[in-house]
């Protein structure tokens, strides 16, 4: 099983970006209009009601979808993303224990669970002196340590912030308010944040060595 990061891109993602963002997005977009259009989907499709409620039923939806993108990623794509792997795995676990014992708490607690996970991961890995999140993004940016250490520093707080967002979201707000929250909430504040970073990016990045006429580095004629 091959392992890529997040941020490297494989001659088949290059060639087909769509499919790759399709495979990303597509099980989220289905757990939302599932949740949404739970009622409607139990009516058309009387065997989905053995699942639960409207949740219940999008959470199947999502479980199923996520490993179908993840297969999809594999056989297409030529890898497995990490993260995407590791939240997939959460998905399933936590989704079978929902629709099994009927509470959604389950479910509700997976982007908790996964982004507390990342977080400690990151910042734990910081006090052991290891910036660990240049081993997703060192395909992407090079960086010199300290940037690393900053970046994977603000990385693992804000993945802290979004475990404690889903938890505030969760226990105050109605199952819709949640859903759409994690679908079109979350993804726009990653984007925001991921921009935010790029002046740390460029002031610690890497210059690499120029080369001379010659073809060789730091060598003249």
């Amino acid at each position: 099983m091959t392992f890529e990061s997040d941020v490297k891109s494989t001659p088949a993602e290059r060639a087909h970006p769509l499919l790759k963002m399709a495979l990303e997005l597509g099980p989220m977009l289905i757990f939302f209009f599932a949740n949404l259009r739970g009622p409607w989907l139990i009516e058309k499709v009387p065997a989905l009601a053995v699942l639960g409620g409207p949740l219940l039923v999008a959470t199947g939806l999502f479980m199923a979808a996520t490993v179908i993108s993840l297969v999809v990623s594999k056989i297409l794509l030529g890898h497995l993303p990490i993260m995407p792997f590791v939240s997939g795995i959460v998905v399933v676990i936590f989704g079978t224990l929902s629709i099994w014992l009927q509470n959604e708490t389950f479910i509700k607690m997976k982007p908790t669970i996964v982004n507390t996970l990342f977080g400690a991961v990151l910042l734990g890995g910081l006090l052991f002196g290891r910036s660990l999140l240049g081993y997703v993004f060192n395909a992407a940016f090079q960086l010199d340590e300290e940037g690393w250490r900053k970046l994977t520093l603000r990385w693992g707080l804000f993945f802290l912030v979004l475990a404690v967002m889903n938890e505030v979201v969760w226990r105050n707000f109605s199952d819709d308010f949640w859903v759409a929250f994690k679908v079109w909430g979350t993804m726009p504040i990653t984007i925001a944040f991921t921009l935010a970073q790029m002046p740390l990016i460029m002031r610690h990045s890497l210059t690499p060595p120029e080369k001379s006429e010659n073809g060789k580095d730091g060598e003249t004629r």
